[in-house]
């Protein structure tokens, strides 16, 4: 059963068993809000190494292992300077949802036990420089995981 949290917490600071998620562009812009603070872990510079670039469209989520955290990259949008919709973003999260239930590896390359459930953080993602209204954001989440065994925590600004 989906377990769904909203927490005041800092996003970059919760366990390192939680996959990190957030909204970004296909052009990998990576250059304002949250996104910057991915890049500046490391997320850009490996999205532009391992994916061939003008990588375009919208709606799928591409993941990037780093030393301790796995980040699920949302691509919600061509470029960075558009808005991404409702639809690219339910497309992202469900493709996020049929990773994780297919994917069997932890953080660090370790095999997940049967059993562990898997957690997501997140911020109020496709809301704050995207502009979508999180009422409507919390719904998609809560609909496209329902049916699932996932831990969601959504991190609110402190």
């Amino acid at each position: 059963m989906m377990i769904y949290k909203e927490e005041i917490r800092d996003l970059f600071e919760v366990p390192d068993d939680y996959v990190l998620v957030h909204c970004i562009s296909s052009d990998f812009a990576l250059g304002a809000g949250i996104a910057k603070k991915f890049a500046q872990m490391g997320v850009k510079e490996k999205l532009m190494k391992n994916y061939p670039k003008n990588w375009e469209g919208h709606g799928y989520m591409i993941p990037v292992g780093l030393k301790d955290k796995m980040v699920a990259n949302l691509i919600t949008k061509e470029k960075y300077w558009m808005k991404p919709t409702y639809d690219t973003l339910r497309e992202s999260l469900e493709n996020l949802k049929n990773w994780v239930i297919a994917e069997n590896y932890l953080p660090g390359g370790d095999i997940r036990p049967i059993g562990i459930q898997w957690k997501l953080a997140m911020p109020l993602i496709g809301c704050g420089l995207d502009k979508l209204k999180w009422d409507n954001v919390r719904q998609i989440i809560k609909e496209v995981f329902e049916n699932t065994d996932i831990e969601i925590l959504v991190c609110l600004y402190k």
